[in-house]
């Protein structure tokens, strides 16, 4: 399988902050969704990944090629949170400023998007929502015919039913198995409907790149007294936490815990819970 992204021991440094030895890739034919805390290096890696910073030490590939090489960015789309580079212009005079620098533009793949999204007319770009703002940096970026869409917090601020078309959106994207997608989201119920693979990111450090389905089928979170919860095999528990009504633990192997504590309450790990309790650790 052909890696659209492979990233190699990427080190990055800003002053007390680095991303630290940092490997990654994406498959073609996978979403990747990329977590971690507020600060915890995505977008660096991101941007990284893009050409748009340089790494100290390591390697990006992109699309099998240094991502400064235009032959590896004209197959990529990126979207970010905050990007007002459209901010003056309508959306009709941002496709002309695109399909002049653009090599792969589409014009009518962008015309079908903006109609399906419900863009149009005179307003400038500075003067949409923000999930209309998102809807038209993604109709540029797949008006560009990409392989690979980088996407850092698309759906941020946006209610239910935008984030929903746009998820729609990109699941249409992987339709064609030659494609990937590598996504950055707080949302992580977003990542739990559409990733194929969850990389965590933990203060600069890559801690997992797992498949989804085997990621959430191999941890939970036990309840029970924090008495019990220290007889379980070390190799077990991933991290702990007490409080005033009770104790938890993010374990793995819930069928051997189940097995040594069948009386105890074992619920499945969201995402959200793998977080919490892997950046716990550093607290205790």
């Amino acid at each position: 399988m052909d890696n659209l992204i492979e990233v190699r021991g990427l080190v990055k440094r800003y002053g007390d902050f680095a991303l630290k030895a940092v490997d990654l890739t994406v498959p073609a034919g996978c979403v990747v969704g990329l977590v971690g805390e507020n600060g915890a290096g995505k977008t660096t890696l991101l941007r990284a990944i893009l050409g748009l910073i340089r790494a100290d030490e390591g390697s990006v590939a992109l699309m099998g090629r240094a991502p400064s090489e235009p032959e590896a960015r004209a197959e990529v789309g990126a979207v970010f949170e905050e990007n007002a580079c459209f901010g003056h212009l309508t959306a009709a005079q941002a496709e002309r400023v695109m399909c002049g620098i653009v090599p792969n533009w589409d014009s009518d793949r962008y015309a079908g998007l903006l109609e399906a999204f419900g863009i149009g007319g005179k307003k400038l770009v500075k003067d949409y929502s923000k999930g209309m703002r998102i809807k038209l940096n993604l109709a540029v970026a797949l008006a560009r015919r990409p392989r690979l869409l980088i996407l850092d917090e698309p759906t941020s601020g946006l209610d239910p039913v935008v984030r929903g078309e746009l998820l729609d959106i990109l699941l249409g994207f992987m339709q064609d198995e030659r494609n990937a997608i590598l996504v950055s989201s707080h949302i992580t119920s977003d990542l739990e409907r559409i990733a194929d693979q969850i990389a965590y990111i933990h203060a600069g450090e890559m801690l997992f790149q797992r498949d989804k389905i085997e990621l959430m089928e191999d941890m939970a979170v036990v309840r029970c007294s924090m008495a019990r919860i220290d007889q379980l095999p070390e190799e077990l528990v991933i991290a702990k936490r007490g409080g005033a009504f009770g104790a938890s633990a993010l374990v793995r192997n819930p069928e051997r815990v189940r097995a040594l504590m069948p009386d105890a309450v074992l619920d499945a790990a969201s995402i959200d819970d793998m977080m919490r309790y892997y950046a716990g650790r550093d607290a205790v």
